[in-house]
């Protein structure tokens, strides 16, 4: 009994030993296995944070890229938004240059519409038949530049009124108006018959002799009169006294025949206005001249001669030469019918009426 328990009290040390180790063991290995794992720990914490600092990062550039992509959107828009608009502007350019090319004759002959109706309407309102000619004249000028054959209905019409206006009788409304301006020139220095002066003092005529000269006359022939006859003598003493007293009645009597008393009346005040009504007369006829009224233009002629035989000298030589002037004016034919444009007028509307 004693023999076979000795060799189980020796495995014990062995199996203590055993344990021992395999507890050392177990111990590094834990302990090996815990450094690891913190090891794998922290490793995991800091690719955890730089994780969570690429995230941050991406998310803030998707942000950028995302208001990049709007705003180049947006640009995209406006650039879309203007090509469009420049497509319509280039189309309605190209539609606008077709019209012009396709209604070049509408226009030119709305153009030649509008000159003609002008033309005309200075015609009949302010006779002026060189306006209306010169307006015919361009319009068919610009017409045979013109390689359209329909025109010459056109042209044929305009020739037909400028032929119409050449053959009217001339009249001459410019020289009229300043044979007028004249005769208004003129009017503050012709004499009114208040401005006449008084008679100056009789003179001694003229057959009379000087006091000296008559004794020594009568010295020198007291001889040949007591040789001839008396009669000679005393004819011709009576035809002195005679001539001398009606040169002194003629000085101080002087005889006019004057229509109304009132024009040798005249204050100089009344005289500045019957000047000034004057001219205003003669002005009217003159508006009355060259806008063809030949009614207000004879009624204001005939008012200022009134009024030059009314109230001024005319025996004046100014005076004189003022009437005649009138007169010759007054003489004037303005009963000038004017004709019409109307053929062009409505040859040009006939054929832009055509489709």
């Amino acid at each position: 009994m004693h023999k076979e328990n000795a060799p189980a009290g020796k495995r014990q040390p062995l199996i203590y030993i055993a344990l021992i180790v395999l507890a050392v063991l177990l111990a590094a290995q834990w302990w090996t296995s815990h450094r690891e794992l913190s090891s794998v720990r922290s490793e995991v914490a800091r690719r955890m944070q730089s994780g969570d600092a690429i995230n941050s990062e991406t998310k803030v550039i998707v942000k950028s890229a995302q208001e990049t992509i709007t705003e180049l959107q947006a640009k995209v828009n406006v650039l879309e938004s203007k090509q469009i608009e420049a497509q319509s502007q280039q189309l309605a350019l190209e539609q606008l240059y077709q019209d012009l090319f396709k209604k070049r004759e509408d226009w030119a002959l709305a153009e030649i519409e509008q000159v003609l109706s002008t033309a005309s309407q200075q015609l009949q309102l302010a006779g002026n038949v060189q306006g209306a000619l010169i307006a015919l004249q361009n319009a068919d000028v610009r017409l045979s530049r013109s390689d359209t054959p329909q025109f010459v209905t056109v042209r044929r019409a305009i020739g037909h009124d400028i032929q119409r206006l050449k053959a009217l009788p001339s009249l001459d409304l410019t020289g009229i108006a300043l044979r007028l301006d004249s005769v208004i020139g003129q009017i503050d220095t012709m004499p009114l018959l208040a401005d006449e002066q008084p008679a100056l003092p009789a003179s001694e005529p003229k057959n009379r002799r000087p006091p000296s000269k008559v004794k020594a006359a009568k010295a020198t022939t007291a001889e040949e009169q007591a040789a001839n006859d008396w009669w000679p003598v005393a004819k011709a003493q009576w035809e002195s006294w005679t001539n001398e007293m009606w040169s002194e009645i003629q000085q101080l009597i002087r005889v006019r025949s004057v229509e109304t008393s009132d024009a040798l009346l005249l204050s100089p005040t009344q005289a500045y206005y019957a000047r000034e009504n004057l001219k205003l007369r003669l002005l009217n006829a003159r508006l009355a001249l060259l806008s063809r009224n030949e009614a207000a233009f004879r009624s204001d002629m005939i008012a200022s001669q009134d009024s030059i035989a009314k109230y001024f000298d005319t025996r004046a030589k100014q005076t004189q030469t003022a009437q005649a002037m009138l007169k010759q004016v007054q003489s004037s034919n303005l009963a000038i019918e004017m004709p019409t444009l109307a053929e062009s007028l409505n040859a040009v509307r006939n054929y832009k009426a055509k489709p």
